[in-house]
Parts: structure tokens; sequence; C-alpha cells
């Protein structure tokens, strides 16, 4: 099945030719049988998900269901070949442009492009917060990694995301703390024997699809085989605590546009321009002594010098 391209994209002759040799090395009749699906008309249209489209009225939970329903459809990509090229340092415009080519294209994604699309499809949630959570476990000999996407309404904690095991990708928002959602997760591990060993948090992303500004994938790196249960779930609470702190005093410098429109509402230029308002019948008289202002005295002093 994974030979169908349900994006539409055009495959290259020999591309084809290639996966029709294959097929006949493990079927007997494997190139008959792939000519005869190659030249038949009537084959079904592979369905292309619909990116949702949200109601202003629809609450933020839907949403959030719709938008792991969404993901859910494109599938997990089991094929071992990775359509989308993702660098985590990429500027966020750039990997919103590829998210956007994720929906159009419609195939199966892994859990980074997850992570990715489920930006692109919640920055009109400007009430919600996201955050990357990855994973690192271990499991028979092997190290394993996984990445979804934290998320915080109302200060409720969740995850969106895709997985080959169900209960590792969505959590719906209804965890009161980070360390509840974490644990959770850890839970699902062990009961795929799995041993969790370390957590890496990022910081809130920007609702900004045009922002410049790099994804922060790792503010907080927690190993467990080296912090207690305790103060694992102490770190957890700071960091949680540390994104709250960074939406509370906002991010970057304010705008200049800003700083522009308090200037001209000042009273200072409230009033005529300075070069009319020093006209000759404004001007003091010669013996009243004009009170020296700081910023003015380099200036000052050198006419002080010269006279």
């Amino acid at each position: 099945p994974f030979f169908v391209n349900r994006g539409g994209l055009p495959v290259d002759e020999p591309t084809w030719e290639r996966m029709w040799r294959h097929v006949g090395r493990i079927h007997p009749e494997g190139e008959r049988v792939a000519q005869r699906i190659r030249g038949a008309a009537d084959l079904p249209k592979i369905p292309i998900p619909s990116v949702p489209v949200f109601q202003p009225s629809t609450p933020i939970p839907e949403r959030l269901e719709a938008v792991q329903r969404y993901i859910r459809e494109l599938q997990y990509n089991h094929t071992g070949t990775q359509f989308f090229e993702i660098k985590k340092s990429r500027p966020l415009t750039g990997l919103m442009d590829l998210a956007k080519e994720m929906t159009k294209e419609a195939l199966p994604i892994k859990c980074l492009e997850a992570v990715i699309l489920g930006i692109y499809l919640t920055n009109n949630m400007t009430t919600l917060d996201r955050f990357p959570i990855s994973f690192k476990t271990h499991f028979s000999g092997n190290y394993f990694r996984h990445i979804v996407l934290g998320v915080n309404f109302g200060g409720r904690y969740g995850a969106l995301g895709i997985s080959r095991r169900e209960e590792l990708m969505y959590k719906a928002p209804v965890f009161r703390t980070l360390s509840e959602l974490i644990f959770d997760f850890e839970e699902a591990y062990r009961r795929c024997w799995h041993t969790l060993k370390k957590v890496k948090l990022g910081h809130c992303v920007s609702h900004d699809p045009h922002s410049v500004e790099q994804i922060e994938w790792k503010r907080s790196i927690l190993d467990l085989d080296k912090l207690t249960r305790e103060d694992f779930r102490k770190e957890l609470e700071r960091h949680a605590r540390d994104m709250r702190l960074k939406i509370g005093k906002g991010t970057g410098p304010p705008s200049p546009t800003k700083d522009r429109k308090k200037d001209v509402s000042s009273p200072q230029r409230g009033q005529a321009s300075p070069h009319r308002r020093n006209s000759r019948g404004d001007r003091r008289p010669s013996g009243e002594k004009k009170p020296a202002d700081p910023k003015a005295m380099p200036d000052l002093n050198g006419y002080q010098i010269r006279v």
C-alpha cells in the first residue's frame, strides 16, 4: 500500500521499475500483478484528509481533538523513508512553510513532523501554550527517542502527536500539573516495557507564523538516573513555573511602532516644533538664565569655552 502516492506526487519511471523488480523477487507472479495494478483505470482514489477548520465559538479542547484526528488520519510513516526533512535549527517561519507543504502532500508522518504540524494547526489558538517534550527510553539493550507537542490551556496540560502506540501520542488537556502529564507518559512507557531515561522540555513556541526565532527544544534536560522521584517532580514544576513567568513578562523587546507613538503623544511633541517655539517672541530676557539641561551640558560647556 505504501507504493501508492496518496498526495498525487509524480514518481519517475526508474523508481517504479525498481519497485516492480522488488515485488517480482518476493512474489512468483509479482511483476504480472504489478503491471495489472499499474494499468488499472478503475482503482478507487485514496482519500486525502481535510485540514480542520474551526468556528470562532469552537472550544479549544474540541479544536485539539480535531487537530489530533487530522494528524492520526495522515497515519504513521512505517516505510522507513522520511518524506519531509526537518532541521530543528530552522526559524519558525521556515518550519511553518514545511507544515503547509505537509497538508498539501498528505503523506504519512513521524513524531517530529507531527509536532511541527501541531504547531502550525494551533497557531490561531492564542490562549493555548505549546512546548516540545522529548523522551529517551531504553528497551532490550537499545535506546529510543520520541517527541510530542505539550499544550497548556486554562492551567491544564495535555499533548498532541503521533506514535506507533496509542498511549504515547494524544493526551487531552486534563492534567493539573506538568508532572502529572509526564508521569502519565512514563506509565504508558512502562506498559510497553520501556524504561524512561531522559526528558527534554522546551519553552513556549510563538504564535506568529512569520517569526524568525528558533524553537527552544531543550530548555530543561532531566536525567532520571541522576534524580530522585521527588527531585524529578520539582524540576518539572520549576520548568512549568519558568514558562508561566516567561509568558507573563512577554517575549522580546517592545515594538518600535509603540515607541514612536509614545514619543508623539508626549507633552514636548504635543506643542509646536522646537524651532517654532524658540522664535524671537518666545525667547527669555537677556538677564534671565535658563536652567541647564543635564543632557545638554557637554554642548553648553563647549559654548562657554568658545565665549
